[in-house]
């Protein structure tokens, strides 16, 4: 196996190759999410979602973040993560929320969603997590947080992270989306078509 993907040069552990969506809407859910980070409706809120074991977190406007410590990652746990974070908001304000396709984000009959009329989802294309800028936020904090610690318990890591939030927050900055276009290229079925 490794010889043929020597052959064809494609090398798994660089990120080109897993960034390449697949997503047959790859082209409108990207202009709908790109469009939301450099010109969000206005007197809107944009957030950025995404689940990490045993970590949730979001990017504000101000670039604060709000994490979530839960056992399992089911849609209760993430309804109960929703619920806090439109807590901070009022009725009244759109609350635009930037997810991934996990089952627990998109269920077929959402009845939360329907309840809270000013809050709307978008999702990233299939294998285009990157385009969710709380995944930024999550690369800073393992790196500065998680990288080369010794935990020795669930407990420790999820004090560690709290301890890095408790740090990070006050100097917290928004991440800011510079690239205006992202160009189409055709999709390819199978990563072995990469190099073609």
């Amino acid at each position: 196996m490794w010889r043929v993907l020597r052959k064809h040069k494609i090398q798994l552990q660089r990120r080109r190759s897993w960034c390449i969506s697949t997503d047959p809407e790859f082209g409108p859910k990207a202009a709908d999410i790109i469009a939301l980070y450099l010109n969000p409706p206005e007197n809107a809120i944009v957030l950025s979602i995404d689940e990490k074991p045993h970590i949730q977190a979001l990017e504000r406007a101000q670039g604060q973040i709000k994490a979530g410590h839960y056992r399992r990652r089911r849609r209760r746990e993430f309804l109960h993560f929703m619920n806090q974070v439109i807590a901070d908001y009022p009725a009244d304000v759109q609350i635009h929320v930037i997810l991934d396709n996990l089952n627990t984000h998109k269920p077929k009959h959402d009845r939360w969603l329907a309840r809270h009329n000013n809050v709307y989802f978008h999702y990233t294309p299939t294998h285009a997590s990157w385009m969710n800028q709380v995944e930024f936020w999550f690369s800073i904090m393992a790196r500065a947080a998680l990288r080369g610690g010794s935990f020795t318990s669930p407990e420790q890591v999820r004090e560690a992270i709290d301890e890095f939030v408790a740090v990070y927050n006050p100097q917290a900055t928004p991440f800011e989306w510079r690239k205006e276009v992202v160009h189409p290229v055709p999709l390819k079925r199978r990563y072995a078509d990469l190099c073609n």
